[in-house]
């Protein structure tokens, strides 16, 4: 008898995703609709503390604040970006079935390398050079051509006024900029964030929530003066740290370059201002949301590969096992004044500022995240099956829940004091989930699969002494605290400390 298929790892993250709550296809009953992906419970609750953390470690600098703009926005918002014009995918038709395709994508599938930032004449060499078929029906593809990937709209009665969906957040920033400067007592450097919506026409939406038609960005841009490039005040704060880094020159040989920040501005010669922020975000991956060291890069994209305003171009990967290897989460990009030079030339407003006698438009460095993507590679990094449970290790700080509590059994005032503690729990900020169904062993699991990383458990001597037992999600290891100590030593653990540091082990 045949054995039943071993299912892939992306199979498995689908699975959990939709049975626990985490994310299915929207509008599901309806059979579905390409590229756009629903937040249950757990996913939504996901999110929030991603972009919670996000937001107060990033936002964490002077002059930096978040605002909210809309996502409809008028068609000469466009112009001036260069979207109408630039913002196209290469596309392939299949001649035998009529699916289009993405170029670079179906000839990465096939070919397993990059091809992005080709014209669409050297995609359709390379095709007709590889034989590249058609993955649905292996029909041939017709020649490359282009498509706009934006969303248009009418808006109003009869004709209305053009407009799009806006297809990145920063746009609603760079509009914004006049008059958010004049409400910051008119200081550079100067940030303005925003988490939101962004909505993208794209061809051959993929991999769930990682490439979507309607997802997520957390974005920063901050603006400064580019004669100071060179120098950022903090910078002595992270010279000594080691970047990594895989640049052009890497490719080839396919090693990664692990160096420090003074390093980089003296060797690469990368200004100051742009590396101080390549180890603020390798430092946000690696110290607070604390991922091995070995699933994070930096990725240098090559002149041809990044848009044409962006003068330097380092994106974020993590390597997400069932995406085949290292995939982009982020980029840190160097806009120079484009976009503030375009905006200032449609409207015929004034965008430049005076600081210091001079006149001149600020430039941009801009830092941009995937949260939708963040959340898929987090859940696949996290995803382990072990001999007796299935468990997904959330870095402790951005789990749906902080902890569960449970009562061991149901009597001896064991489910009364379980929901008062978890009810104080709460009270003192923590984020946490009661289950009192099935024995204490389902819980548990129940807990591991969804990635909550502690357990309390109210026993016998949470009755008699005041005593909690708090497990590990990953180590399964269990000690004994007090209850009065119990959210400094929750706080502890949840902030890195080892299981076995914050109690006594339970004996």
């Amino acid at each position: 008898m045949a054995q039943p298929k071993e299912r892939t790892k992306s199979e498995k993250i689908e699975d959990i995703a939709k049975r626990r709550g985490f994310f299915w296809i929207s509008s599901e009953i309806y059979g579905g609709l390409a590229g756009f992906y629903d937040y249950g419970h757990l996913g939504s609750a996901l999110k929030r503390r991603w972009e919670s953390l996000w937001r107060s470690y990033f936002l964490d600098e002077p002059h930096t604040f978040e605002i909210e703009a809309a996502q409809v926005m008028p068609e000469s918002v466009f112009i001036a970006s260069g979207h109408l014009s630039n913002f196209i995918d290469p596309t392939a038709k299949c001649s035998k079935c009529g699916a289009f395709h993405r170029a670079d994508h179906i000839m990465e599938d096939f070919l397993k390398e990059s091809f992005e930032g080709m014209t669409p004449q050297q995609l359709t060499e390379i095709i007709r050079k590889h034989n590249v078929r058609c993955t649905l029906c292996k029909g041939p593809l017709e020649d490359v051509s282009v498509l706009n990937m934006m969303f248009p709209l009418n808006v109003g009665a009869g004709t209305g006024a053009k407009a799009y969906l806006r297809p990145e957040t920063a746009q609603g920033v760079y509009v914004n900029f006049k008059r958010a400067y004049e409400h910051s007592r008119k200081a550079l450097p100067f940030g303005l964030a925003i988490i939101g919506k962004a909505f993208r026409n794209e061809i051959s939406p993929r991999n769930y929530i990682v490439r979507m038609r309607e997802f997520t960005q957390a974005e920063l841009q901050i603006f400064f003066d580019h004669e100071k490039i060179r120098v950022h005040p903090r910078f002595e704060e992270v010279a000594d740290y080691t970047l990594r880094l895989f640049s052009v020159k890497d490719r080839k040989s396919k090693t990664l370059t692990e160096i420090t920040c003074a390093d980089a501005v003296k060797k690469l010669e990368l200004p100051q201002f742009y590396v101080y922020y390549l180890a603020k975000i390798q430092k946000f991956y690696l110290e607070v949301l604390k991922l091995p060291p070995e699933l994070f890069r930096f990725r240098e994209l090559s002149q041809e590969e990044r848009a044409f305003y962006n003068k330097i171009h380092w994106d974020m990967e993590l390597n997400v096992e069932s995406l085949g290897g290292f995939k982009e989460v982020g980029g840190l990009h160097y806009r120079t004044d484009h976009d503030l030079g375009g905006h200032g030339k449609v409207s015929k407003e004034n965008l430049s500022v005076t600081i210091d006698g001079r006149n001149f438009i600020p430039h941009i460095l801009e830092l941009s995240f995937g949260v939708d993507r963040n959340m898929y590679s987090l859940m696949d990094i996290g995803l382990a099956e072990e001999k007796e449970r299935t468990i997904i290790k959330f870095p402790r700080r951005v789990a749906p829940y902080d902890a569960g509590v449970f009562p061991l059994v149901n009597r001896e005032e064991m489910p009364e004091k379980a929901k008062e503690l978890a009810e104080a729990l709460k009270e003192s900020g923590f984020v946490i989930f009661y289950d009192e169904s099935g024995s204490i062993g389902r819980r548990y699991r129940r807990m591991d699969e969804i990635g909550v990383p502690a357990s309390i458990t109210i026993d016998a001597d949470t009755i008699e002494k005041e005593m909690v037992t708090i497990r590990d999600r990953d180590s399964m290891k269990q000690v004994s605290v007090s209850i009065k100590d119990l959210p400094k030593r929750l706080r502890r653990f949840l902030n890195g400390e080892s299981i076995g540091e914050v109690g006594e082990a339970r004996r």
